[in-house]
């Protein structure tokens, strides 16, 4: 869960996520209000998921920063309702735009946003979490249907990215936003 303003109660946990467009944000954020009533999502793409940081949260978004030259915007695929077996997790899972993700996750992953995650990097959208098994299985079935009468491109362009901290009351914040860019052509 994801918003946009200022908070007294943070707490040493960030993240690199990448916000969904409407009108594929807006489906999706409803679609987590039905599963889980009271959420507050901003649908989004986790590039760095949640992690403690040993450095200052200055040093990990300059080292953000000095990398995202790198990476040009591209188009990424929400695909088919899933759900991770080890956790209930129900999410979308990714396909055109995957191995960008992939890319980028290995080359932010250094420096003073390394982290050894207990779970190998998997790009998807969340759709629902902290579940039992019983109501993960109803859930995505609920999850497929809605995702089935959806109307709408589920491409969507990936042109930024924002550096999160996590609250007490675990909302997410934006500490900082960063453009992708097209590299310069060569003459």
């Amino acid at each position: 869960m994801l918003c946009e303003s200022g908070g007294q109660d943070l707490i040493n946990n960030f993240a690199l996520v990448t916000y969904i467009p409407d009108p594929l944000g807006h489906f999706l954020d409803d679609l987590r209000r039905e599963l889980i009533p009271g959420c507050a999502p901003h649908a989004h793409v986790t590039i760095l998921p949640p992690r403690q940081l040993s450095a200052t949260p200055r040093a990990a978004i300059e080292s953000v920063r000095s990398q995202v030259h790198d990476f040009a915007p591209f188009e990424l695929e929400a695909a088919q309702v899933e759900v991770f077996p080890e956790t209930d997790v129900i999410y979308l899972s990714l396909g055109q735009g995957r191995q960008e993700l992939l890319r980028m996750h290995q080359a932010m992953n250094v420096g003073p946003l390394e982290y050894k995650e207990p779970y190998a990097y998997h790009p998807h959208i969340t759709l629902a979490q902290d579940l039992t098994h019983e109501q993960s299985v109803a859930l995505a079935g609920l999850a497929r249907r809605r995702w089935s009468e959806y109307p709408y491109q589920r491409m969507f362009p990936v042109e930024s990215m924002a550096f999160v901290q996590n609250s007490a009351r675990k909302l997410w914040f934006d500490l900082a936003r960063f453009e992708l860019h097209h590299a310069p052509s060569v003459r």
